[in-house]
Order: C-alpha cells, then structure tokens, then sequence
C-alpha cells in the first residue's frame, strides 16, 4: 500500500493511493467506520495510521478494496488534482540518518577529503531536524549567504511501526512499518567549518526532502534488493542497490535502539551510496534553479527544485 499526505482543497489529509492511479481521502472514505480504528483513519493523519498498527491498516485495506471497486466515490481525488506534501510532515521526532554506509560513498569521501576513514566497526548516526522536512515538488532554498556548497545525498528510508528499546537483530524487521524516500541535503562548507560533524550542515531548513510514498513493508519482498538513484536536471549521478549498504536494516535498528526507544513514525535514512557532488573532480555543487530527482523504483520518485531565498539567508 502507498501511503501519503496530501493538500487538496486547503487541507492536509492523509491519502491512499488506488489501483487506478487515483488517491483515496481515507478519512472522508471512513465516514461510516465505527470505534476507535474509524476514529483513526477519520483523523487523517498518516502519523496516526502509522501509530495505530495492524487494526488501521486492515481497515485501511478493506478501504481501498471497496474504492478499487467502485466505492467512496466523494473521498476520491484524481492524482493531478491533489499536492503531495511529505509522508509525515511534522515528524515527532528528529529524523534519525545513518552516514557512511556504502563502501564506495566512503572511498570517494576518503579521497575527495585526503583522509583515510574507512569502514567504521558502528554504524555514525546523525539528526535533521522537523524544519527541514518538505515534500516532493516542494522548494530546496539556497541561503547563498549560508552557504555555496550544497549538495545532495539519496537514501532509503524507513518508517517504524512498532515501539522496542534494545531490539534484537532477529526482530528488527517486525518493528519496520513501510519505507520512503530521502534526500539528504548538505552544506558541505557549514559541515567543515563547524569541525565536521554532521548535524548543522545537514540541519538547514527544506534540507530533507521526503516522499512520495510511505509504501508498506508487505509491498516490499527485498528492501535490500532495491535500485536507487538520483540526477541533476536529467544527468544521473547516484546508482546503486541497496544491498550495497554495509549495515543492513536490521543492525541498523538493533544498533540505533541500544538504549534508545525507537516509537512509531520515527524515521531511519539508510545511507547514501557514490556520486556526490562534493566528490566529483572539480567539485559540482547545487545551484538556483537545479531539480534534484530521487528515484527508487518501488516508491516512486522524490523531485525537487533547488531556489536561492530572496535575500540570501
């Protein structure tokens, strides 16, 4: 199933895409549903569907069963009729991202960087902020007087479904919702200048483009079996498997939850394989009126256009 929230008639409202192309108003489809599973889906919010588990989604799928046959005409929107904003627009909680997870991402860092880091024994988790989420369609803003060197980062994303603090390798995959796509956006400059860490370089607002879909994890057989790219104004720079990714899913959740209470609607950005801009021999980074397209097949594609703000910060 392919999960979205949509703006249409000067709302937000969580959406369901159907077998036609057409999305689905879930709330305005689950009019009549009684109890507390119809007062979710009336809630129209994706964070609330995430939240409420197996019960939502079975209703959910019994939902678009009766649209894909005809029902639920009112709650129906044609696809070109509604904006798709990020899955979950306001995330309860920083966006969790994993760096260095492709063993030909750090060969090209190490080398652009003339260090030698190699592999680390941990996977390196960072933050983005809720201020940097934004849509598919949605502007990328250059702050030219923040920084020149923006560049961009491809990476699948995962959505948690079930609360664990310390979950087992073993289980990891059960605590997994549905997947996403996600651009992490950096300033490369800001990144060395405060010392190289990751956060305020990848913290600038509109920095992590987040879409189109949540597409669930029964949707998905192999999600380490998944292509994914990216391009600049049509010129492909990233493509990879993400069975390439040097920490799978599942360390990556046992690892991240050491200590940690993962909840349902948090988000885990897997990592981005070779090609960034920064890497490239001269350097190529991210201008006014560039798109960025984020495509991993599956899920669809995340496009973005990069504009300076009007007064340069």
């Amino acid at each position: 199933m392919h999960l979205a929230t949509i703006a249409v008639h000067d709302r937000k409202a969580a959406a369901v895409r159907l077998a036609d192309g057409s999305v689905l108003d879930i709330a305005g489809a689950a009019n009549g549903l009684a109890g507390d599973v119809g007062e979710t889906l009336r809630a129209g919010s994706v964070q609330a569907i995430v939240e409420a588990g197996a019960p939502a989604l079975e209703a959910l799928r019994t939902l678009v069963a009766d649209a894909d046959g005809g029902a639920h005409a009112e709650a129906r929107h044609a696809f070109a009729g509604v904006t798709l904003l990020a899955p979950i627009p306001a995330p309860r909680k920083n966006v969790f991202c994993v760096g260095r997870n492709y063993a030909a991402h750090i060969a090209e860092g190490d080398r652009a960087q003339n260090k030698n880091v190699g592999v680390t024994e941990h996977p390196v988790y960072f933050t983005k902020p809720l201020t940097a989420v934004i849509g598919t369609g949605a502007d990328i803003p250059l702050f030219p007087a923040v920084s020149e060197s923006i560049d961009y980062e491809v990476e699948l994303a995962v959505i948690i479904g079930k609360s664990g603090r310390n979950i087992a390798h073993a289980a990891a995959m059960d605590h997994v919702y549905g997947y996403t796509i996600l651009n992490d956006i950096t300033a490369r400059d800001v990144q060395r200048r405060h010392g190289g860490q990751y956060f305020k370089g990848k913290a600038l607002d509109g920095s992590c483009p987040l879409g189109p879909w949540i597409v669930t994890a029964d949707a998905i057989d192999d999600p380490h079996g998944l292509s994914i790219s990216l391009s600049v104004n049509g010129e492909e720079r990233q493509r990879s498997t993400t069975a390439s990714m040097i920490f799978d899913i599942p360390t990556l959740i046992a690892s991240l939850s050491e200590g940690l209470t993962l909840e349902p609607g948090d988000i885990i950005a897997t990592g981005t394989p070779s090609g960034v801009g920064y890497a490239m021999e001269p350097p190529r980074f991210l201008g006014d009126g560039d798109t960025v397209v984020c495509d991993i097949p599956p899920i669809g594609r995340l496009a973005n256009t990069v504009r300076r703000v009007a007064d340069g910060r």
